[in-house]
């Protein structure tokens, strides 16, 4: 039985890890909340007393940790995760991170004989409980090759965008799209809603026109049209506004730094930075439609 580690057993990475148990791999996992733990021993786990004792080891390690720095802290850090791992073993970061970050620690793997995929996740808190995630994936073809019953185990759509970085440039640039889209959909129903066209007659129609798209359709953010959307159950998050900020963050500053062309991406960060300044950075990110029914989000 092929043995994992896995560390950072949060809203994303402690569903994953139990489905890796489910299974039928032998994983042991560290998180700073011992409740985390907890969860992991309850499902079949092993909890590890740090993220060394975790990989001391084993063939594969996988991280899910809040940013860059903390992974380039457990992987590399004094007695790091790369100084514990068995010899040759594969290295996966589900982390969403900045590309440069990624190509680093992919060197960095290589240099000590590893293999690295970074391989950034899409499905928010439902996909990792329910396997459902899609995994966009960076990395070399052998490596990739070696994680298709690892990420098999966690998701249903595991995707090889190109080598290491590419998994979380494909992240970034996916929601870009989706954090733009979303306060695109979310306008439109405060218009819809100033201008007395009811919620249920805009969805009726643009979901089968030109307006269609995922922000519409599977995640609508105003209660009634999508019965499975956060905004049937106060917005609790699938998606934390918080989390979105983040990844437009990541996106504007790749921007910057590639020299790419930007319009909207900054007003969109801009926009979630203030719903998390006005408290609701916990919130579904599609929390964007309520605030903008009761006026502008920056009013």
């Amino acid at each position: 039985m092929e043995r994992i580690a896995f560390i950072g057993l949060g809203n994303m990475g402690g569903p994953m890890a139990a489905n890796l148990v489910r299974a039928g791999f032998d994983v042991t996992g560290f998180d700073l909340a011992p409740a985390a733990l907890a969860d992991l021993v309850r499902v079949g786990g092993t909890a590890a007393a740090s993220a060394a004792e975790a990989a001391s080891g084993v063939e594969v390690a996988i991280t899910m940790l809040p940013a860059g720095q903390h992974v380039r802290s457990v992987l590399t850090g004094p007695d790091g995760v790369l100084a514990r791992v068995a010899p040759g073993a594969l290295l996966i970061d589900c982390s969403t991170i900045d590309v440069e970050t990624a190509r680093a620690m992919a060197a960095a793997a290589a240099e000590q004989g590893c293999d690295m995929l970074d391989a950034p996740v899409s499905g928010g808190s439902a996909g990792a409980a329910g396997g459902t995630l899609t995994f966009m994936v960076g990395g070399t073809a052998p490596a990739f090759a070696r994680a298709q019953g690892v990420l098999g185990a966690m998701g249903k759509t595991v995707v090889l965008a190109g080598p290491a970085g590419a998994g979380q440039a494909a992240k970034l640039c996916n929601n870009l799209i989706l954090g733009i889209t979303m306060l695109g959909v979310s306008e439109a129903f405060a218009l819809a809603d100033k201008l007395g066209l009811p919620a249920q007659a805009l969805f009726d129609i643009s979901s089968k026109s030109s307006g269609q798209c995922w922000s519409l359709t599977s995640y609508c953010p105003v209660p009634g049209p999508v019965p499975a959307s956060p905004a049937n159950r106060d917005y609790q998050a699938g998606f934390a506004a918080a989390l979105m900020l983040k990844d437009l963050t990541l996106a504007v500053e790749a921007a910057a730094a590639a020299g790419a062309a930007g319009v909207l991406g900054r007003p969109a960060q801009q926009a979630y930075a203030r719903l998390c300044a006005m408290g609701l950075g916990g919130k579904d990110f599609s929390v964007a439609a309520q605030t903008l029914l009761a006026g502008p989000i920056d009013g």
